[in-house]
């Protein structure tokens, strides 16, 4: 079977540590930055036992650093957002069509055949730059499904509301996927009741809005939209997968996903379970890049492939994809 084969196929905590110990030696051996930085820590892949003992990237290499398989040349090339004057994280993504199965795979994980959605995209800031992976994500679901009122929102928030209360709408499997600061928009500005709709928030205010906590945000959405619950995605530039929350901010991973929490004063130093700190994220499906990232968010892991996040480490930038600053 091969590697990527292998990703979408874990059954078991026994099958994750084995295709996490052979993505790791593959990238070792491919990914020149992050064997140059493994060297530099010691590491030698052929004694790599365990998942703790492999090194995790620091995100800021997409920064300064061309993270790609050494024999792959990008299909595209995802940016991060950022205000004037920010370095931006670029993802050189050598397979356009991993990251869309990678997409549909957890998506439909969790919430089932995306065909039976209609998906409604308010991403205003995201349509507004080129190369953002967010967008990327929600136009193959739009795509992908069969609905006639799908598709993206810039600032014309009065055609949705239309659309929303389109007694037909009513009848169907409706997602609303929205970045914070728009959906606190639609919220503050217009009443509209989205029972049995699913508001999911992918985080982030652009600048547009002072930051606030994920669960003021949520208070302020439901109660504007008649909702017990207010979704999330998580994802970032950086990362070829998500986690989604169903409510109350806690994520699920899909299988080749995994969260590990890292001590914040010593990150080499990997946590236990409910202990706040660094997150480090394993994305198996970034197979031509690197799949183990040490993020700059901080959060706790609860359970198996359950987690938060909390905040961000002091003097990061703020992230658009999903994190909100405490």
């Amino acid at each position: 079977m091969k590697l990527e084969e292998e990703i979408f196929n874990i059954q078991s905590e026994e099958d994750f540590i084995k295709t996490c110990l052979k993505v790791f030696r593959y990238q070792y051996e491919h990914t020149l930055v992050y064997q140059k930085y493994c060297d530099l820590l010691e590491v030698n892949p052929d004694e790599v036992k365990e998942i703790s003992e492999i090194p995790f990237l620091p995100i800021e290499f997409f920064k300064s650093h061309k993270v790609l398989n050494k024999n792959c040349d990008a299909d595209i090339q995802f940016m991060s957002s950022g205000t004037t004057g920010q370095q931006r994280s670029i993802h050189h993504v050598a397979d356009i069509a991993l990251y869309e199965k990678s997409c549909l795979h957890t998506f439909e994980k969790f919430y089932g055949s995306v065909e039976d959605f209609t998906v409604l995209a308010l991403l205003p800031s995201y349509l507004e730059r080129d190369n953002s992976s967010l967008v990327h994500m929600a136009n193959d679901f739009i795509k992908r499904n069969k609905s006639n009122e799908s598709g993206f929102y810039l600032n014309n928030l009065d055609e949705l509301v239309k659309t929303l209360e389109n007694p037909e709408i009513k009848k169907k499997k409706v997602l609303l996927i929205g970045v914070t600061f728009a959906l606190l928009d639609l919220a503050e500005n217009y009443s509209v009741d989205l029972q049995n709709i699913i508001v999911m928030e992918t985080g982030g205010m652009k600048g547009r809005r002072k930051e606030m906590i994920r669960e003021e945000v949520h208070d302020i959405l439901k109660k504007s939209f008649n909702l017990t619950e207010i979704h999330s995605e998580y994802g970032m530039t950086e990362l070829l997968s998500q986690a989604y929350s169903k409510g109350h901010g806690v994520f699920d991973l899909p299988e080749h996903m995994d969260v590990i929490v890292r001590d914040t004063e010593d990150p080499l130093t990997l946590l236990e379970n409910n202990k706040n700190g660094g997150l480090n994220i394993i994305d198996l499906a970034n197979l031509n890049s690197c799949s183990f990232i040490a993020t700059q968010d901080l959060g706790r892991k609860i359970s198996d492939k359950k987690f938060e996040v909390i905040g961000r480490f002091d003097n990061s930038d703020i992230r658009g994809c999903n994190l909100m600053a405490l």
